[in-house]
């Protein structure tokens, strides 16, 4: 698909660098924005913009506040925010877990989006609007058995964002959720279980088409290019084979 002209402005992506951000980050840049993905790993992202015109690399670290304080430096007029940051490490129980795992996915998931929004507000109020779209989780809607860490930053980061909407309203500044499912992506089950490729795999056996990046980009895409009166609080997007966060079905 030919690229559009950037006529929808300019769009921030964090966690670009692979996944659902990598992706997210080109259907923006096709769907008429002007894309800046970020990411700490600036090799993958030179690749992306070389491969896709309308994206800029910028390399970030959304844990760090110097390295957001010098993205926000960059940008004066954001039309839209997508904090996708983020990721799940481990999946002990409660008895055995181990609290640097959950600091890990409190600093990216949490803080991390609480950083760029903070340090990206003025800019997203700059223009004549701006939108914060939170790539969340279903585990932010419901628990399961070893996901407590996972689950207690995504709850973290959908309070956050919902406290945002009231925070701003009156403001011309719309404040979005998509949640998805069971997402096969090449890197989020391996880093969750420290490149253990069998365990990763394990994950997704038996379970029939499981949501790809492209299905969750279209939903955050979709959501980022209604008109500027319209609002989608929240997109929840799971494969048909799962029904909640703890049952899927599976061909044995």
């Amino acid at each position: 698909m030919a690229a559009m002209s950037n006529s929808r402005g300019l769009a921030v992506v964090t966690g670009a660098s692979s996944g659902i951000g990598a992706v997210t980050a080109r259907q923006l840049a096709r769907a008429g924005f002007s894309v800046w993905a970020c990411a700490r790993r600036a090799d993958r992202l030179a690749e992306l913009a070389a491969d896709v015109p309308g994206i800029t690399p910028f390399t970030l670290d959304v844990t760090s506040a110097v390295s957001v304080a010098s993205l926000a430096a960059a940008v004066s007029n954001v039309a839209l925010l997508v904090n996708n940051a983020g990721g799940a490490v481990g999946l002990d129980p409660i008895a055995t877990a181990d609290p640097d795992d959950w600091q890990r996915m409190y600093e990216t998931n949490v803080l991390g989006a609480m950083r760029v929004t903070q340090a990206l507000l003025p800019a997203l109020e700059a223009g004549a609007g701006g939108h914060v779209i939170l790539t969340g989780s279903i585990a932010g809607y419901g628990v399961y058995e070893g996901g407590a860490g996972y689950s207690a930053a995504k709850y973290g980061a959908r309070a956050m964002m919902e406290t945002l909407r009231l925070e701003v309203n009156g403001k011309p500044i719309r404040v979005s959720e998509v949640a998805p499912g069971m997402v096969a992506t090449e890197e989020f089950a391996l880093v969750r279980f420290g490149g253990d490729v069998a365990r990763a795999a394990s994950v997704y056996a038996g379970v029939e088409s499981p949501l790809t990046a492209d299905d969750v980009a279209d939903v955050i895409t979709f959501i980022a290019t209604r008109p500027a009166h319209v609002n989608i609080d929240l997109a929840v997007v799971k494969p048909v084979a799962q029904a909640t966060s703890y049952k899927v079905a599976r061909r044995s």
